[in-house]
């Protein structure tokens, strides 16, 4: 497997680990015709369902952490060469 590759999918991985770990504290309230989501400023202690805002919260972190290791791929890449 090629280095940038792997490194790209280790920046994944890990960037999505450190979202979730750092997901804010949520809870959302689902009526008909109204969804309500309260967002806390702490981070999310214990399992449960991941609302919509936690998820985004998760996917940004992934895509850092994608683009972090694609970087490192590319300088570890370059340094074989």
């Amino acid at each position: 497997m090629n280095i940038k590759v792997i490194c790209l999918i280790l920046g994944l991985v890990a960037g999505a680990l450190a979202g979730y770990v750092t997901r804010p504290e949520s809870a959302e309230i689902k009526l008909p015709g109204v969804n309500i989501e309260v967002t806390g400023t702490g981070t999310a202690q214990g399992g449960g369902e991941l609302t919509s805002d936690q998820m985004t919260h998760i996917g940004i972190f992934a895509v850092i952490g994608a683009i972090v290791g694609l970087g490192v791929g590319f300088i570890a890449g370059r340094g074989r060469a």
